[in-house]
């Protein structure tokens, strides 16, 4: 029987630490040696991190890449791994490297270039054109990357054609809610449908407002999983896969050898040295649970906020707690990144703070363990009155002093970061972000913006399933309970300017993130005026959206990379 152990090293790079990236290469070389991995696979462009972006247009970014994997290279003997990176020839090219046995066998040139959504792959590299396939004693293998595997008829079929019984593709694949079983269906299909067995490694961790679950994946020839990796960790995922099993699953499918007849061309074949074979350890069970929705949603904001802090140098994070649910859930995401000693909440009162919003504020702090410190901005408001008297001496109090205590609270915030080195963690979130319900240089004012792609009516959903999984209500049952509100008037509710969060929220869904006209989202039973309210009221606060901090992706198409509107825009729907 042909076995083969396949391991898949889902790790968790950081853009432009080359070095540091490839000693966790070498370090997970070692943990596959250590099980007896005849091949282990890692993500696409560990030897960067994904995306390198315009470091892709620094030379010495890219001979640095380079250097590093003959490094990685020369650290592979007695087995075969994938590694992605940056190649150079006439052109940059997204690639992956066949090591083998000490040395560089052979690299693949990732064909799709993604052009959508987060990814702009056309701006940096050129597509490859060949699929080669690696014959390692009775043993043949083909690797591709990410883009190149979602192709019905794309280079994995061909590969298989050409012979391959496993083809590993390398992926940088972010994430957004639902899409691992999305994802999951589709690789299940392709390894069914081509008849050769699947090895899918994803990256792991946050990058900027990506997130990468990892969630790796081997499928035998049936499309059947027989090892998945964990969602948002490091993982080494192994198993043995039968290739004898490959072959006879083809010696009963005619269309194969039809379509083989009709393929064109055979790929490269490059011919390599068989390896001894490695002592065999038992493998120890393996469980992997697969997350309900809320907590994926969750592991996905925890990781993202996690590697935006620490990556960027931040030890402890500050956030204005008003004793709100968005509040209040942006603390408790804090924490479980972070731990409590490194989470400061700040209660900034002003003249129109609830007695309740002021001892809910304090009881998150209390239940989450972190720092709390109150920060009146009474007197302060005062004094921004009286500074301003002359020039709006005649004139009523509207909006204008509503925005006056958000500034003077992101001041404060402001002022903390500046003085601790803290990172201020903003709380609004998507449904309030989408139609400018915010204040620029106010409650916009942070270094990252947690919930940025989290919808009202989602934060509640996640806010109980925090209280559910901590056993207990670290946030109050009254935080729930009362009607939303600024608090920047006398009896002020979000109410008074925007519709039920509940229809808020599928108008947002429907025009950001499905693109859907007016008329569409009428037909669906909406009132036009309030369609065509919140349409205007997303369309003129670009100009915000454009000077707020970045946050996490969590959906589809989140403001930002994936939505591109011009500031400058007079179209307006009909």
């Amino acid at each position: 029987m042909r076995r083969l152990r396949v391991g898949l090293a889902q790790v968790n790079p950081t853009v432009g630490d080359i070095d540091g990236n490839t000693s966790r290469v070498l370090e997970w070389l070692a943990r596959a040696r250590g099980l007896g991995c005849d091949l282990v696979a890692f993500p696409e462009l560990i030897v960067t991190g994904y995306p390198p972006e315009d470091l892709l247009f620094k030379s010495a970014f890219i001979e640095a890449n380079r250097r590093a994997l003959a490094h990685i290279a020369r650290a592979t003997t007695g087995l075969t791994a994938v590694v992605g990176f940056v190649d150079k020839r006439d052109d940059i090219f997204n690639a992956a490297a066949v090591l083998h046995d000490g040395a560089v066998a052979g690299i693949y040139h990732k064909q799709y270039l993604p052009n959508y959504g987060v990814f702009d792959e056309n701006r940096y590299f050129q597509a490859g054109v060949e699929a080669p396939v690696f014959v390692i004693g009775d043993t043949t293998i083909a690797a591709n990357i990410c883009e190149d595997v979602w192709y019905p008829t794309g280079p994995t079929t061909g590969q298989a054609l050409a012979g391959a019984e496993l083809v590993v593709t390398i992926n940088g694949s972010p994430y957004h809610a639902g899409k691992g079983r999305f994802r999951e269906k589709m690789l299940a299909t392709r390894a069914a449908d081509d008849l050769v067995c699947l090895a899918f490694v994803n990256t792991v961790g946050g990058q900027d407002e990506l997130v990468f679950d990892g969630q790796s994946f081997l499928f035998n020839e049936r499309g059947e999983c027989i090892a998945r990796g964990r969602a948002f960790e490091e993982d080494l995922v192994v198993a043995d896969i039968d290739l004898d099993a490959v072959f006879r699953a083809r010696l009963h499918d005619s269309r194969r050898r039809k379509e083989k007849l009709r393929a064109g061309a055979a790929p490269v074949k490059v011919t390599l040295p068989p390896l001894p074979a490695l002592a065999k350890p038992p493998l120890p069970p393996r469980e992997v649970t697969v997350l309900e929705p809320e907590e994926e949603i969750l592991q996905a904001l925890v990781v993202g906020t996690r590697d935006y802090v620490r990556k960027n140098g931040f030890q402890r994070v500050v956030i204005g707690l008003s004793g709100g649910i968005d509040s209040a859930l942006v603390a408790a995401i804090a924490v479980r990144a972070l731990g409590a000693e490194n989470v400061s909440g700040v209660s900034m009162p002003s003249p129109f703070s609830s007695a309740g919003t002021r001892a809910d504020a304090r009881r998150v702090a209390r239940n989450l363990g972190i720092e709390f410190l109150q920060l009146p901005i009474t007197a302060v408001l005062r004094a921004y009155k009286r500074g301003l008297a002359g020039p709006f001496k005649g004139l009523r109090e509207d909006v204008t002093e509503e925005n006056l205590q958000a500034r003077i609270r992101g001041n404060l915030l402001m002022a903390l970061s500046n003085k601790f080195g803290w990172l201020v963690l903003t709380t609004g979130n998507k449904s309030e972000i989408g139609v400018g319900y915010t204040t620029l240089y106010g409650d916009m004012a942070g270094g990252f913006a947690v919930i940025k792609d989290v919808p009202k009516t989602l934060v509640y959903r996640l806010a109980r399933h925090v209280n559910r999984h901590a056993g207990r209500d670290l946030i109050p049952e009254s935080i729930f309970t009362r009607p939303p509100s600024a608090e920047l008037r006398a009896g002020q509710t979000d109410q008074d300017l925007l519709p039920p969060y509940e229809v808020l929220d599928r108008i947002l869904e429907a025009y950001v993130e499905e693109d859907r006209s007016l008329a569409d989202i009428v037909a669906d039973g909406f009132d036009p005026a309030i369609v065509r309210r919140v349409i205007a009221m997303i369309d003129r606060n670009e100009y915000k959206r454009r000077q707020g901090p970045i946050g996490v992706k969590i959906t589809p198409r989140a403001f930002g990379r994936d939505w591109r509107l011009p500031i400058v825009n007079k179209f307006r729907e009909p």
